[in-house]
């Protein structure tokens, strides 16, 4: 799927009910897991302790830490929308996000989105999001949510 361009609400409410896309695939490194290990002071050794994990592991690898995998949404999220003609741009709520499988070191992921609804509140477009993250060759996805955004457009 290309990506979508949305530039007002009657276009995203246009969108309401449709799948938006698909990002491209992302590859989850060591450093990746490392660096966000550092930024949130979580050096639990399943995440950064490669020989461990395999000795000791059920998964035999390293894992993303969860919250890792759910600070991608913004970055795999702009591969599949473009939300234009935007004075601001929030992050609102995540609703029911659940993880259903630990994404090793080196996987694949991508994210799939569906657009559930959009309310206009008073100028502000609060469109909530039904979020996937698929890992590649794996039937369960590593987690499934919903996540809403607050567009304050330019015009509305």
């Amino acid at each position: 799927m290309s990506k979508i361009t949305i530039r007002s609400l009657a276009e995203l409410e246009a969108c309401v009910g449709q799948e938006l896309g698909v990002s491209e695939l992302h590859t989850i490194t060591q450093e990746q897991i490392n660096q966000f290990a550092a930024a949130t002071l979580d050096f639990q050794w399943i995440h950064t302790d490669a020989a461990r994990a395999q000795a000791e592991s059920p998964f035999q690898a390293t894992i993303a830490h969860g919250y890792l995998t759910v600070a991608l949404l913004p970055y795999l999220w702009q591969q599949i929308v473009a939300i234009e003609n935007l004075k601001m741009q929030v992050n609102y709520e995540i609703e029911n996000l659940r993880f259903n499988q630990a994404v090793t070191v080196n996987s694949r992921v991508r994210l799939r989105a569906t657009l559930l609804s959009v309310a206009n509140l008073r100028g502000i477009a609060k469109a909530r999001v039904g979020v996937t993250l698929e890992i590649e060759g794996q039937k369960k996805p590593a987690y499934a949510g919903v996540v809403t955004f607050l567009y304050h457009f330019q015009e509305m």
